[in-house]
């Protein structure tokens, strides 16, 4: 099983060992494309402050992001796991799934990133500030920029089995899985089901929410030790596991298969 996660905007610090080392890091096959875009931001970054925040996106109270972005080449680095925070990872915690669990998630998590492409959780990196939604002056827009690479490392990445697809929609445009890949491929959405005062069912997608439940689905995944073939195996698995889950669009025409897990209760 293969799960596909986002980054999170957020970022811990970096640590206090040792720096970056670019040819340690998993999917050795993006190392030309990681170095190019890890180039042009430093560059960009030295040259203009203000230019470099509005590339980056953010708002004036993160500006100090910028600076972040100038020791990216000598800061500590920690696993990626660590780096990576907010409400996916929160109800993921990593740091407290059991031994078994963890060396699963070292094996079967691959997380997406303007700056590095796709890194293991278990990855040695530096807190950085660059999202998928990126358009560097001279890379261009970083979703599209990161596909050929993807397209030439990615298939191989997720061999056989189950390719479990929980990416936000900027993240989903560096890879889409095609042709048999994608009819192994599952991707989710969570739903918050609710009774009106006319006991009529309205659902509706919140994001917080969503980014919690698909957290705790791939924490429950790893703790059960579970491996699912394909996605009809993943269904019957999450619905073991007390899910309630709904195949909105089985693969067809090379298209991923569409789950819904609905919930009731957001917490």
């Amino acid at each position: 099983m293969l799960v596909l996660l986002p980054p999170s905007e957020g970022k811990a610090a970096g640590g206090r060992g040792a720096p970056l080392k670019p040819e340690s890091l998993s999917v050795p096959g993006l190392a030309g494309a990681r170095a190019a875009v890890l180039d042009e931001l430093v560059e960009l970054c030295a040259a203009d402050e203000e230019k470099a925040r509005i590339v980056l996106g953010l708002s004036e109270g993160l500006r100090g992001e910028v600076a972040k972005n100038l020791e990216l080449r000598t800061a500590g680095a920690r696993p990626a796991g660590e780096i990576y925070t907010g409400v996916l990872y929160d109800a993921l915690d990593l740091a407290s799934l059991d031994t078994a669990a963890r060396r699963r998630a070292g094996r079967s998590l691959l997380v997406f990133s303007g700056l590095w492409g796709a890194v293991r959780v278990g990855d040695r990196i530096p807190s950085y500030r660059c999202s998928m939604g990126v358009t560097l002056p001279g890379l261009g827009a970083l979703g599209t920029y990161w596909r050929r690479p993807m397209e030439a490392e990615l298939p191989e990445i997720a061999g056989d089995g189950l390719v479990l697809d929980l990416r936000s929609a900027a993240y989903a445009t560096a890879w889409r899985p095609a042709g048999e890949v994608a009819g192994r491929t599952a991707t989710v959405r969570v739903l918050h089901s609710q009774i009106d005062a006319a006991g009529v069912e309205k659902r509706s997608v919140v994001s917080h929410f969503n980014k919690a439940t698909k957290g705790r689905i791939v924490r429950d995944l790893l703790m059960a030790g579970a491996a699912p073939k394909g996605p009809r195996e993943l269904v019957e698995t999450l619905r073991d596991l007390g899910y309630a889950v709904e195949v909105t669009a089985p693969a067809k025409g090379g298209k991923a298969w569409g789950l819904d897990v609905v919930v009731s209760q957001i917490h």
